[in-house]
């Protein structure tokens, strides 16, 4: 397997690297004040790390269904992820100390410039892909869907924000399927951006 061989251990290494300085930022990122303009160039470098560790790591694949690329499935499916969140988001909003998780994440949508919140919501989206289910999945040699789903939870944990921790675990464990399926990075990018974009603009209406 790739992971016992040379180029198997540089890209784990550079996973592992990656990982742990992405969990730092991230960290750092959500506890800038919402409306502060730090806010951005933070939140961009982020997604220049994870995106950078994913290319230093060795070649990504988009992947295939059949002859295809899977771009309306992974629409598709990132709608009725969406769905599924927004219904469960009817339940937390009754529920004050799960509510006040939530819309501390929101605050820097409310409060911050919207073409930009959404620039980085998907440029951030489709860093993370490239990461863990790009290169981290190819540097797993067991059980790659629920390792790097549980990863995924564990960095988005170091923000304080157990809310954010189990949508990145549910997200996780979904586009890792597809990355699965398809072998490759596009149809999760899709598939999290389409969720990302929505939760961006629906959950301030619930909340």
């Amino acid at each position: 397997m790739e992971s016992h061989t040379e180029p198997g251990r540089r890209r784990l290494r550079v996973t592992v690297g990656t990982a742990a300085l992405g969990a730092v930022l991230l960290a750092v990122s959500l506890r800038i004040e919402p409306g502060s303009a730090w806010f951005y160039p933070s939140t961009l470098a982020l997604a220049a790390v994870w995106a950078a560790g994913a290319w230093a790591s060795g070649p990504l694949h988009l992947g295939r269904v059949g002859a295809e690329r899977p771009v309306l499935p992974a629409l598709v499916v990132g709608g009725g992820l969406s769905l599924v969140f927004v219904t469960g988001a009817l339940v937390i909003r009754e529920l004050p100390v799960l509510a006040d998780r939530v819309a501390a994440v929101l605050e820097y949508a409310a409060q911050g410039s919207v073409p930009l919140v959404l620039t980085v919501t998907v440029v951030n989206g489709v860093a993370e892909e490239m990461f863990f289910r790009g290169a981290l999945y190819e540097a797993v040699p067991w059980h790659p869907v629920l390792v790097t789903a549980a990863a995924y939870a564990l960095v988005t944990l170091v923000t304080g924000n157990p809310m954010l921790a189990f949508a990145a675990l549910v997200l996780g464990l979904v586009v890792g399927r597809q990355r699965q399926i398809s072998g490759g990075l596009l149809a999760p990018a899709i598939t999290h951006v389409t969720w990302s974009v929505t939760m961006l603009y629906v959950l301030p209406w619930l909340f």
